[in-house]
């Protein structure tokens, strides 16, 4: 409770002195998915995000700020602003019985679109929506969990998590299932490629909103939430964007991960003092396949690169709008880069030089998160070998490369070490945010975002529902302070996922692997590779950080921990 009451009136303090002007801001809240802490270039990286970077040129850069570690938590708990277990998507998209995992986003929150009414917003989403169990909906009722359903005005995007990007399932305008082949409304014409691909067509709807809005409705402020697909497996980017990095990963692993790791030093956002480049396990090393896993790694940074060129055709259409300099832009990603082997194993299968499958219907849709055939009736195929990037391939990139996204941190999406929940967050608002370059330390979580768009739009966070259901108060704090340099105070911020677990208070960090796992304590300030653990010689501050963990898992709906399908 003491927790909740100095957030409440942190919360209140800051909308007294809000930096949401007459009129108050556009917000764009934009997210990667599966994508690693040295991922773009003004993190760290040797991919080419020249947009990006100059987002954060002009903007705030900060050095601490956290995810859920898995995709549909992180967005349960972005889109409400509280913790993924109160929304009740604990895990992912099935109901394991309890209310902290429903797999569906419950009625005691709101979201950001439902909440910024109050101030007349207008909201708008491109991209992953992925938090409803309602994929296949039987009637209109099904739909509750949709964004239409949800706050948004108009949606183009995915229900669903993953999937093909050149013939995505679940694929939706609005409120209806369409196909990328007949869509009257996104063609040909229209693709910046030679086919379409899904990071292309959510950058090029996100603008396609701005444009609408400020021809229709340019006297109301809106909120878009653009979520990308890119860079989760499979590893699918168009040929011209693959061509820019051939060669690019031939000094390997290693080389590729020390490049970083002195990038990041020399630009300030870690401390060579406090972060250690450990070994990559050498188990996860590719030697007889290493031209295919060079090539996941190419096709994988051309994903980036394709989702930073259509985040500077969102910048140029804000700018043509003359709306860039009063729009509040977040960039931030869902997990850190993942290990998974999905698609990785088994004997590569070769593609045939005819088809051997019947073409679909242009008007078909595509049931399958992993499609069994491309359009034109050749096998989707898997396995070691199979050259990523074009349609008939389904390849993730594997841990060695998930090693080199997380640099300097240890672990991947699923945990609640480093490596799985931290991400960049870029944070550019001309009009507001004048340190422009600068790095921010302050430790943040994406339950701040919702308060961060209810400080600056002036909206009233409501209390209950249009149906009278009680709506949770919002367990983040406005990061609008540090926009200028002002400090924020909380006690501390709470991760669980598949029993992975971890608190942080202060520079401390306890964390815990798996249900059974035990306690790890480490000194992020000194240690923020997680390499000594403290609690032998702290016993008081794992207890006390411990207690605090069992507080917050009682009040917010972990408990019972990671609870099976069923029971």
């Amino acid at each position: 409770m003491k927790f909740r009451l100095l957030a409440a009136l942190l919360f209140l303090a800051s909308s007294a002195a809000a930096l949401a002007a007459d009129p108050p801001p556009n917000i764009i809240y934009i997210m990667s998915d599966d994508m690693g802490f040295s991922d773009i270039g003004c993190y760290g990286s040797e991919i080419n995000t020249p947009n990006l970077d100059a987002l954060a040129a002009d903007g705030l850069r900060y050095t601490q700020f956290y995810n859920t570690a898995r995709c549909c938590p992180t967005r349960a708990s972005l889109i409400s602003g509280l913790y993924p277990h109160q929304a009740g998507v604990g895990h992912m998209m099935n109901d394991r019985g309890y209310d902290g995992y429903r797999g569906d986003l419950n009625r005691n929150c709101v979201t950001i679109a439902e909440a910024l009414k109050s101030a007349g917003y207008r909201a708008y989403m491109s991209g992953k929506w992925h938090v409803t169990k309602a994929t296949q909906p039987k009637s209109e009722a099904d739909k509750h969990n949709w964004p239409l359903q949800r706050g948004f005005d108009r949606f183009y995007g995915t229900i669903h998590g993953a999937g093909s990007f050149y013939d995505p399932n679940t694929l939706t305008r609005d409120n209806q299932y369409i196909s990328p082949h007949a869509d009257p409304e996104y063609g040909p014409d229209q693709w910046p490629g030679e086919t379409y691909y899904y990071t292309d067509a959510i950058s090029d709807h996100a603008v396609r909103f701005i444009k609408e809005h400020h021809e229709q409705t340019a006297d109301a402020p809106f909120f878009m939430y653009v979520a990308y697909t890119a860079a989760h497996w499979p590893m699918h980017a168009l040929e011209k964007d693959i061509q820019r990095y051939a060669g690019k990963y031939d000094a390997g692993y290693d080389a590729i991960r020390q490049a970083r790791y002195e990038k990041l030093i020399s630009l300030g956002l870690i401390d060579a003092d406090a972060t250690t480049l450990f070994p990559i396990d050498p188990a996860a090393k590719e030697r007889e396949f290493w031209e295919w896993d060079k090539r996941n790694m190419e096709v994988y940074a051309a994903m980036i690169d394709n989702m930073d060129q259509g985040i500077g055709r969102i910048v140029q259409s804000l700018r043509e709008t003359g709306q860039l300099d009063s729009t509040l832009l977040c960039f931030f990603q869902d997990n850190g880069g993942c290990a998974e082997q999905y698609g990785r194993r088994g004997k590569a299968a070769p593609r045939n030089s005819e088809p051997t499958m019947p073409p679909m219907a242009d008007s078909d849709l595509q049931p399958r998160m992993e499609p069994q055939q491309t359009r034109d009736g050749y096998p989707v195929r898997t396995g070691r070998g199979v050259m990523a990037g074009p349609p008939d391939t389904y390849i993730a990139y594997g841990k060695a490369w998930a090693t080199v996204s997380n640099t300097p941190f240890r672990e991947y999406k699923h945990f609640t070490h480093e490596g799985g929940i931290s991400t960049p967050l870029i944070v550019h608002w001309p009009d507001q945010v004048k340190r422009a370059g600068k790095l921010e330390q302050t430790p943040a979580h994406l339950i701040d975002l919702m308060a961060t768009a209810v400080d600056v739009s002036g909206a009233e966070y409501p209390k209950t529902s249009h149906d009278g259901q009680p709506i949770k108060p919002m367990e983040g704090v406005s990061l609008a302070p540090t926009f200028s340099g002002k400090a924020i105070d909380r006690e501390a911020i709470f991760w669980e996922h598949e029993g992975n677990r971890a608190v942080r208070n202060g520079d401390y960090k306890l964390v815990a692997k798996g249900a059974k796992g035990s306690w790890e304590l480490y000194n992020i300030a000194q240690d923020r590779s997680e390499q000594t653990d403290l609690a032998e010689e702290h016993p008081e501050v794992v207890e006390k950080l411990a207690k605090q963990w069992e507080a917050y898992a009682r009040r917010a709906n972990v408990l019972p921990l990671n609870p099976k399908r069923g029971k």
